[in-house]
C-alpha cells in the first residue's frame, strides 16, 4: 500500500481497478485547513492525464509494471511483431496498443514492453533513436537568423522539425518522446 503522502513522479498505483503514473505531484499546507496532496496522474492503458487533489492519508495499492525487453521484428498487415530477447517468443501488437512510439519504430529496434499482471497495455521505444533523413527541401546558405526549422521526412515516415542546414541523407537523432530533433548522429 501506498499513501498519497509518498507520490512522487513515475510512482504507479492503482485505483478503481485502474493503473495510474504519477506526472507531477505538489505537497500543498495551506495555513488554513488541513494539508493535501495536489496531482497530476496518467492512465498507463488509456494514456489520459487526470489532475486531482488528494488527503495525504488516503492509501491505494502499489502497482508493479513488468517491463520487459523486445525487439521489433517485421510488420505483417495490421500486426507488428516483437520477439522476447529471452524466450524468443514472437507477440503481435496492433498499432493502437504500440500508440505514438510506432512513428519512429525500426526493425530489429529493441523496446520495453510494459504489462500490469500479465497483460501487455504498452510500448516504450528507447528514448533516441538515430534515423535517415529521406525527404526534405534543401538548406539554403545563409538563411539561419532566428533557428529557423524546417520539415523533413524520415526513414519510418515520421515528419518531424529540423534546422535548415540538415539535408537528405543525414542521420540525425530523434527524442521519441516529443519526436524531436535533438543533434547530427
Amino acid at each position: 500500500m501506498i499513501s498519497a503522502g509518498d507520490f512522487r513522479n513515475g510512482i504507479t498505483f492503482e485505483m478503481d481497478g485502474q493503473v495510474f503514473q504519477v506526472v507531477e505531484f505538489q505537497h500543498v499546507k495551506p495555513g488554513k485547513g488541513s494539508a493535501f496532496v495536489r496531482t497530476k496522474y496518467r492512465n498507463v492503458k488509456t494514456g489520459g492525464v487526470v489532475e486531482r487533489s488528494f488527503n495525504p492519508n488516503e492509501k491505494f495499492e502499489k502497482a508493479q509494471l513488468d517491463r520487459s525487453d523486445m525487439t521489433y521484428l517485421y510488420q505483417d498487415g495490421d500486426l507488428y511483431y516483437f520477439m522476447d530477447v529471452n524466450t524468443y517468443e514472437q507477440i503481435p501488437f496492433t498499432a493502437e496498443s504500440i500508440g505514438n512510439a510506432l512513428k519512429f519504430l525500426k526493425e530489429n529496434m529493441v523496446c520495453k514492453v510494459v504489462a500490469y499482471k500479465g497483460e501487455i497495455f504498452g510500448l516504450e521505444p528507447p528514448i533516441f533513436v538515430e534515423l535517415e533523413i529521406t525527404e526534405c527541401e534543401p538548406g539554403v546558405r545563409g538563411d539561419t537568423a532566428n533557428n529557423a526549422t524546417k520539415n523533413a521526412v524520415v526513414e519510418t515516415g515520421a515528419i518531424i522539425k529540423v534546422p535548415l542546414f540538415i539535408n537528405q541523407g543525414e542521420i540525425v537523432r530523434v527524442d521519441t518522446r516529443t519526436g524531436e530533433y535533438m543533434e547530427r548522429a
